[in-house]
C-alpha cells in the first residue's frame, strides 16, 4: 500500500502531495523536507530506490520534477515505479507533454487524474483509455455545467 506521493521541483518545491494514511501537519512537513533533501541530493544515475524509516521511496524524474512515491517495506518497487510512469503518461495524454507550469496552473485537474487512478493508496484503474475516457466525460461535465451557469447568469 502506498503512504504517500509527493511532485516537487529541482529546487524542492512541493508542487502536488496526495497522502493515504492519516498524519499531523508536523508530521506530513517533516517528511515532505526529508524526502525533498534526501532525493535531490542523489546523484543523477543512483538507483531509484532507497529505504527510510520503515518505508520503501520510490522516485524518478520526468523534465524538472520528481515523483516521489512511499510504500511499505514489502512492496515490489518496479510496481512503484509502474505506478509512477502511468500517471505521468495519463498527464502527458491530458496536457500534451506535461510540464511543471501545467501542475501549478490545473493542479485541481492533476489531483483528479491521480483520483481517477489511485484510490486510498490502491490502483482503482489499471487502464490508460478508461481513465482518459472519465476525465474527458467530466470535462464535458463541467463545460456543460458552465455554459448552462452562463445562461442562466446572461438570461436570467
Amino acid at each position: 500500500m502506498m503512504r504517500f506521493l509527493l511532485l516537487f521541483s529541482r529546487q524542492g518545491k512541493l508542487r502536488l502531495q496526495k497522502w493515504y494514511t492519516p498524519l499531523s501537519e508536523r508530521e506530513k512537513k517533516k517528511i515532505i523536507r526529508d524526502m525533498t533533501t534526501m532525493v535531490l541530493a542523489r546523484q543523477p544515475r543512483t538507483c531509484n530506490f532507497l529505504h527510510w524509516k520503515d518505508l520503501k521511496i520510490i522516485y524518478k524524474r520526468y523534465a524538472s520534477l520528481y515523483f516521489c512515491l512511499g510504500v511499505e517495506s514489502e512492496e515490489n518497487e518496479l510496481l512503484g515505479l509502474e505506478v509512477i510512469h502511468r500517471y505521468v503518461e495519463l498527464l502527458d495524454k491530458y496536457f500534451g507533454n506535461v510540464c511543471e507550469l501545467d501542475i501549478i496552473f490545473n493542479f485541481e485537474k492533476a489531483y483528479f487524474i491521480l483520483d481517477e487512478f489511485l484510490m486510498s493508496g490502491e490502483i482503482q484503474e489499471t487502464s490508460k483509455q478508461t481513465i482518459n475516457r472519465c476525465i474527458e466525460n467530466s470535462d464535458m461535465l463541467q463545460e456543460d455545467y458552465n455554459n448552462e451557469w452562463y445562461e442562466v447568469e446572461l438570461f436570467g
